[in-house]
C-alpha cells in the first residue's frame, strides 16, 4: 500500500519545483524575493571547542523558546529547504518541538541538520520519533582520523562518539527516511592528507564523506557583533590554515574520487563548489560567481530571533521576536543591507554558494558544457 504521506510529499515537491523557474527569473530581475530557504542557528551553545569556530565562546543567553520559535515560523512562507545548525543543535532539549514547528509551519521539501555527532542518544531519539516527512539530511562533522579530529574539536572522545552515532543510524537510514553523510572540514594539511583514509574508513557503513575548505573567520561565529568579514575583492579566499598548492591539488583529486559515492545532485553541487574554489585558490579567478541571494531567497535566523545578512556579515536587519516578519523583511535596514549584498564581490563559503547557485540559476551553466563561463 502506498504511504499517503509519501504521496503528498512527492506531489508537493513537484509543485514547488515547477515554481522554481519563475522565482529564478524574479531573482535575476533584482526583485526582492520571499525566502525559499532558511538557515536557522538554533543555538550557539556547543559541547566542542573547535579551532576554526568561536561559537562555544559566544553569549548563549536570550535563546527563543520553542513556543516563540513556533510563533516566528508561523509568519514565514512555505520553504523549499530548512537547515538547522548551531553550535550543536542537539543540545536543545526542545529540538523535537522545534522540528515539529518547522515541519508543520514551513512544509519544507527537505530538512537538513548539521551536528558534531557527540550527543548520540539524543540524535538517535530525534531521528526515531520525528515525523518521517520531509526526508532528513543529517550531516555529521568529522574532520579527520581519530587523533586529528579530537585535536581539532578540542574533545578527546569527539571521534569515537561521532562514529558511534553513525554506526547506530546507518543501518536504519532507509526506515527513518534519513540521508546520512559526513562533512569533513579541511583546516590544515593534515586533514587534507587524511581525506581518502576517512572515506575508506566509513565506506563499509555506506556513509559518504563531503569535504569543505575552512575559511579564516566567520561573522556568524565571531564573538563580536555586527561584523563584516566579507571578501573585499572578487576571487578572494582566506583559508583557516596554510595549505600549499601541491596539497590543494592532491586534495582536489581525492575529492573528485570520493564524489563517486555521492548522489547525482550532491555530486553536481560539489563539482560546482570545488570548481569555484580551485579557480580562487590556484588561479585567483572569481568564476563561477553567482548572484548572491542573501536577504532574498536565502534567509538566516539567529537563536534570539535576529535576522543577519549572511555568513560573513552579522549585521541584524531586525528581530522577529520584536517585529513581524513583514516589518523586518521589508524594512529600511533590510533595504540598506540588500544594497550591501549587491556591492559584495562574492564569497565562496559552501553554505552560501549552494543557495546562490540554485536560486540565481547559475548552476545551469555548470550543467551545460557550452555555456559561457
Amino acid at each position: 500500500m502506498t504511504d499517503p504521506k509519501k504521496w503528498c510529499h512527492t506531489a508537493y515537491v513537484a509543485k514547488r519545483l515547477a515554481q522554481a523557474p519563475f522565482d529564478i527569473a524574479r531573482s535575476r530581475a533584482g526583485r526582492v524575493m520571499p525566502p525559499r530557504m532558511l538557515t536557522f542557528v538554533v543555538t550557539f551553545r556547543c559541547n566542542a571547542a573547535c579551532q576554526m569556530c568561536d561559537s562555544w565562546k559566544k553569549n548563549h543567553e536570550n535563546e527563543m523558546s520553542a513556543a516563540q520559535i513556533d510563533r516566528v515560523l508561523t509568519q514565514l512562507p512555505r520553504l523549499d529547504a530548512v537547515r538547522l545548525t548551531g553550535g550543536e543543535p542537539f543540545l536543545r532539549s526542545d529540538l523535537p518541538e522545534i522540528l515539529e514547528s518547522v515541519t508543520h509551519r514551513l512544509s519544507p521539501l527537505a530538512l537538513h541538520i548539521t551536528t558534531n555527532g557527540m550527543c548520540s542518544d539524543e540524535i538517535v531519539a530525534v531521528c526515531e520519533h520525528r515525523d518521517k516527512y520531509p526526508p532528513l539530511d543529517l550531516l555529521i562533522s568529522i574532520d579527520g582520523l581519530e587523533k586529528t579530529h579530537n585535536a581539532i574539536r578540542g574533545r578527546k572522545n569527539a571521534f569515537a562518539r561521532a562514529v558511534d552515532t553513525i554506526r547506530r543510524l546507518a543501518p536504519e537510514s532507509r526506515r527513518l527516511n534519513l540521508t546520512l553523510s559526513v562533512n569533513q572540514t579541511i583546516v590544515n594539511k593534515q586533514t587534507a592528507k587524511e581525506h581518502t583514509r576517512l572515506v575508506e574508513l566509513l565506506r563499509p557503513l555506506g556513509v559518504p564523506v563531503q569535504a569543505v575548505l575552512a575559511y579564516e573567520a566567520s561573522a556568524t561565529y565571531s564573538v563580536d557583533k555586527n561584523t563584516d568579514l566579507a571578501p573585499k575583492r572578487a576571487g578572494e579566499v582566506s583559508t583557516h590554515g596554510s595549505i600549499d598548492g601541491d596539497t590543494f591539488r592532491s586534495l582536489l583529486e581525492d575529492t573528485q574520487e570520493s564524489a563517486r559515492f555521492l548522489s547525482w545532485t550532491r555530486k553536481l553541487m560539489k563539482s560546482y563548489y570545488w570548481s569555484g574554489l580551485q579557480n580562487r585558490v590556484l588561479n585567483r579567478e572569481g568564476n563561477p560567481n553567482p548572484r548572491c541571494v542573501a536577504l532574498g531567497a536565502h534567509m538566516r535566523l539567529y537563536p534570539d530571533g535576529g535576522v543577519p545578512v549572511c555568513q560573513f556579515n552579522s549585521n541584524i536587519i531586525g528581530n522577529l521576536t520584536k517585529k513581524t516578519f513583514l516589518q523586518v523583511w521589508n524594512g529600511e535596514k533590510a533595504a540598506q543591507m540588500r544594497d550591501w549584498v549587491l556591492r559584495c564581490p562574492g564569497c565562496w563559503a559552501e553554505c552560501e554558494v549552494v543557495p546562490n547557485a540554485l536560486y540565481s540559476g547559475d548552476i545551469i551553466n555548470h550543467i551545460n558544457p557550452f555555456a559561457k563561463r
